[in-house]
């Protein structure tokens, strides 16, 4: 007799056949979690690729070539988990074009095809523009925060903060959306189940903070993360999301639980005074996360002393004294660290990646370096679109900085 597998399984069945028996008993996720080993196998295989999935001309950032050696990458260095794959920035509009999210499924599928275990990651910014004002909001959006259905645009105004705070943050053009205003929740909501729609298993909520800026004990946020989990045991893969932030303050647990898989943080690279452009990590410089991600029990249910947590390469602008060493400062000798990092020797670039690897693994073990692939980076006036691209440099990417098997060698160490 025939065996009928349903539709909506298909994927998951892919998945699990497709791997090594002994992969399928260390690495599972499903409806339930993951255990802290599957969730470390991930973070331990971590990439920055920033709008790899975001096919030209929708990328945020200008154009994006040489996506095929993209692929090739991943495969090469064992990239098990693509961080920060798809997003918007402003110009949510984009949304509306089909090709958008059909290019990307197309680019998810070329990867799959080579291994099934890579996990999408998209970006839910704390940004908002106008722009949300041509965006419909489907049935889908308002069944998943148990509101009534209506047929209207998203509402722009409505999704900020009543008194004002970070109103026009990001300049003229975009505001930072309230998490206790329904509006914002709607628009929230809509991101992260139409990247969800897409394939992706994991979303980075961004500055929580931020958004966070009325949500007094994360009541608000626990409410919408739960509505998220909700959507994604009906309409991801495998049955669950990994949810992580940016988060300054260690965390974000309520009632000792976690509402975080895990925690994710700028590296918080330190000048090196008297050796110009040179940097290292330090705990307790700035803001650093190192030892103070909190103690939780995890959405998955096991309990931790510590969230696991990823540090990566951030990008944020460049300041008015590039070059120079402020020690105070976010900034690392006046660039952000992916810019920094960019305008390194090659030789520095490959032995610094190996120290901050081998520094993680000294002074924290809930930490885990996500490797730098793909990032935009602001070396300043005249220069746009710019991007650090870890791929050997090649005919197939020629805008490679050959950090592709300084990646490899770290991970088979």
């Amino acid at each position: 007799m025939k065996t009928l597998v349903p539709r909506s399984f298909l994927p998951f069945v892919f998945l699990l056949t497709a791997l090594p028996a002994a992969t399928r008993a260390q690495h599972v996720m499903d409806s339930n979690g993951l255990s802290r080993q599957t969730l470390e196998y991930y973070l331990s295989r971590a990439v920055t690729m920033a709008e790899f999935l975001a096919a030209d001309p929708f990328g945020n950032d200008g154009p994006y070539p040489y996506k095929a050696d993209d692929v090739r990458l991943i495969q090469n260095i064992g990239a098990k988990f693509i961080g920060r794959a798809i997003y918007r920035w402003g110009n949510e509009r984009v949304l509306n074009n089909p090709a958008f999210l059909e290019q990307a499924r197309r680019l998810m599928q070329q990867v799959h095809a080579r291994d099934p275990e890579v996990i999408f990651q998209a970006a839910v910014f704390e940004a908002v523009s106008e722009k949300v004002n041509e965006v419909p909001i489907p049935a889908w959006a308002f069944e998943a925060l148990e509101l009534p259905v209506e047929r209207r645009n998203f509402r722009y105004a409505d999704m900020l903060n009543l008194n004002g705070k970070f109103v026009d943050h990001w300049g003229r053009w975009g505001s930072v959306p309230d998490i206790t205003r329904q509006e914002a929740q709607l628009w929230l909501m809509y991101l992260c189940g139409t990247y969800m729609n897409l394939g992706c298993e994991a979303l980075h909520m961004g500055q929580i903070a931020l958004m966070g800026m009325e949500d007094k004990g994360l009541r608000k946020w626990a409410e919408f993360m739960a509505h998220v989990r909700a959507y994604a045991k009906k309409h991801t893969r495998r049955h669950w999301v990994l949810l992580d932030a940016h988060t300054p303050a260690g965390g974000m647990v309520v009632d000792g639980k976690s509402l975080l898989d895990f925690n994710s943080f700028p590296l918080r690279i330190k000048p090196v005074t008297g050796k110009p452009m040179e940097g290292m990590l330090q705990v307790g410089h700035v803001d650093a996360i190192y030892g103070r991600s909190k103690a939780c029990v995890t959405p998955s249910g096991w309990q931790c002393d510590a969230l696991p947590y990823l540090v990566e390469f951030d990008n944020f602008g460049i300041s008015k004294t590039p070059g120079v060493a402020d020690t105070a400062s976010h900034f690392i000798w006046g660039y952000d660290e992916i810019t920094w990092l960019y305008l390194q020797p090659e030789a520095y670039r490959g032995k610094w990646l190996k120290y901050a690897y081998n520094w993680l693994a000294a002074h924290d073990a809930s930490a885990f370096l996500q490797m730098p692939v793909s990032r935009i980076i602001s070396r300043g006036r005249g220069f746009h679109g710019e991007r650090f691209r870890g791929n050997i440099n090649s005919a197939a990417c020629p805008q490679g900085n050959n950090m592709e098997l300084v990646i490899k060698e770290i991970w088979k160490e």
